[in-house]
C-alpha cells in the first residue's frame, strides 16, 4: 500500500478481538495490541487509518445470548466496545463509521445484524437498535475527542425507472424511499413520515425507550460513507429481466453493459448518486467501496486488467465532475480493493478485485505469492498526480 502511495486504508476492527462475547467484563488486551500494530504501521508509512467499527461481524454469543440486534443489551455492549476503541485509539484514528452497510439489514438481517428471523418486525426493532447505538457512539467519540470524524456507511446505487409511466415513476419514488431511510434517520435524527406510516399500515411497533428521540437527534453522523458499484433500475411490470449486483436485485437496464456477474456498469451513475445524497443532506461524502469484480489471468507473471483500469477510471472522472462540475464535497475515495480477496458475494477466488493478484483458487490451491497487476501501476499514478493522470501507461504487471 506505501509503494502504491496509499494516503489512507479503509479497514474494519473485528468486535470479538476485543470483545470474545461480546460483553465480556474487561477488554482483550492482546486484541487492542494487535491494533496498535496496524495503526502504528499505517501511520508509519503516512497512511491514515479509516476505521469501520462493525462489519457483519457481531460475537456470535450476543446472537446466542439475545438473538442478535433484536435485544437492546447489544446497544449496551456495542457502546462499550466503541468506548474503549475510541479511548485507546483516538490519537491515530480520525475517522470512523459505526456501521458497515447499514441497510443490508433489509435484506440479510442474519447477516447485518446477527437477528435469527426474516422478519418485518425483527429488523425493524433490530435497525432502531443499530440507530440508537450509532448516535450514542457519534455522541460519545465527540465526548472523548472532538476532532474525530465518525460517519455512517451505506450500500448505495443510483437507480432509475425502466419507463416514464408514472406506475414505473411511483415504484421509483418508494424505493428510493428504501434506499434513503437508513440515512434520512443517521443524517436527520429522526424517523420520516414515510417509514412512520408503513409501520402504522404493518402494525409494527418500535422498542422506544424515554429519551431515544434525544438520542438520535443529538448523535447525527458527520459523513456519509457509502458503496457504489453498480446502478439499478426499477419497473411496475413483473414480467421485466432481471440481474443482481452488490445483493441487490435490478430490472435489466438496456443502456448499460455488465461485469461477468451480471452487475450493471454505470459510472455516470456515481455522479448522480453523488448529487442525490449530497443535495439531501448537505454532509461530507466518503466514496469507500467502488471497483469490479473480475476474472484475472496471470501470463508469464503478467496481469494485463485494462477492463478494471476502464472502470474505475470512468467512475473517477464521473466522481471529478461532482466535485468540479456540481460542487459536492468529497472527504476520500478508496476503490474495493486493494489486494485480491474471497468474494462476500459468492464465496469464490476467482471474482478478483484488487490491484495485487493472489495465487489461490476457489479450490484452496495456490502459493499465496503476490503478483502486481497491470491495475497497480496505473492507480499509483493515479495517487501521484492526485487524479489529474488518468490515462493508461506500458502494459506491465
Amino acid at each position: 500500500m506505501a509503494e502504491m502511495g496509499f494516503k489512507c486504508y479503509r479497514m474494519s476492527i473485528n468486535w470479538t478481538r476485543i470483545f470474545p462475547h461480546g460483553d465480556d467484563q474487561e477488554p482483550n488486551e492482546k486484541g487492542l495490541l494487535f491494533y496498535d500494530d496496524v495503526f502504528d504501521e499505517c501511520l508509519r508509512y503516512g497512511i491514515e487509518p479509516v476505521v469501520t467499527i462493525f462489519h457483519f461481524e457481531i460475537p456470535l454469543d450476543l446472537t446466542n445470548r439475545y438473538g442478535g440486534w433484536i435485544d437492546r443489551q447489544c446497544v449496551d455492549a456495542y457502546v462499550r466496545y466503541c468506548e474503549v476503541i475510541f479511548k485507546r485509539y483516538q490519537h491515530k484514528v480520525k475517522y470512523w463509521m459505526t456501521f458497515n452497510e447499514i441497510n443490508n439489514m433489509e435484506i440479510l438481517p442474519l447477516y447485518a445484524g446477527g437477528l435469527l428471523n426474516n422478519d418485518d418486525q425483527s429488523k425493524a426493532i433490530g435497525t432502531y437498535h443499530q440507530f440508537i447505538a450509532s448516535a450514542l457512539a457519534v455522541q460519545k467519540a465527540h465526548q472523548i475527542n472532538p476532532n474525530m470524524k465518525v460517519g455512517m456507511m451505506i450500500a448505495y446505487t443510483a437507480a432509475y425507472a425502466l419507463t416514464c409511466h408514472p406506475q414505473d415513476e411511483l415504484k421509483l419514488m418508494k424505493d428510493n424511499q428504501i434506499r434513503h431511510f437508513y440515512c434520512d434517520v443517521q443524517c436527520r435524527g429522526h424517523y420520516p413520515d414515510y417509514k412512520s406510516q408503513e409501520y402504522k399500515r404493518n402494525h409494527i411497533k418500535l422498542p422506544i425507550l424515554p429519551g431515544d428521540e434525544d438520542i438520535l437527534k443529538n448523535g447525527t453522523v458527520d459523513y456519509i460513507g457509502l458503496s457504489y458499484y453498480t446502478s439499478s433500475c426499477v419497473s411496475s411490470d413483473p414480467k421485466q429481466n432481471t440481474t443482481s449486483g452488490n445483493m441487490t436485485t435490478s430490472v435489466v437496464n438496456p443502456y448499460l453493459k455488465q461485469s461477468e456477474w451480471g452487475w450493471q456498469i454505470d459510472a455516470v451513475g456515481l455522479r448522480i448518486a453523488l448529487n442525490q445524497l449530497y443535495e439531501r443532506y448537505e454532509l461530507p461524502l466518503f466514496i469507500v467501496e467502488n471497483g469490479l469484480g473480475a476474472i484475472d489471468e496471470r501470463k508469464d507473471g503478467v496481469i494485463l486488467d485494462d477492463y478494471r483500469i476502464d472502470y474505475l477510471r470512468e467512475h473517477i472522472i464521473e466522481m471529478k465532475k461532482a466535485i468540479e462540475e456540481d460542487g459536492v464535497h468529497i472527504i476520500g475515495y478508496t476503490p474495493w480493493g486493494c489486494i485480491d480477496l474471497i468474494s462476500a458475494g459468492t464465496g469464490e477466488m476467482r471474482k478478483r478485485y484488487g490491484f495485487v493478484y493472489v495465487d489461490k483458487d476457489d479450490a484452496g490451491h495456490g502459493t499465496l505469492n503476490r503478483y502486481k497487476k497491470k491495475s497497480f501501476y496505473w492507480y499509483k499514478n493515479v495517487i501521484v498526480s492526485n487524479g489529474e493522470d488518468l490515462e493508461i501507461g506500458e502494459e506491465r504487471g
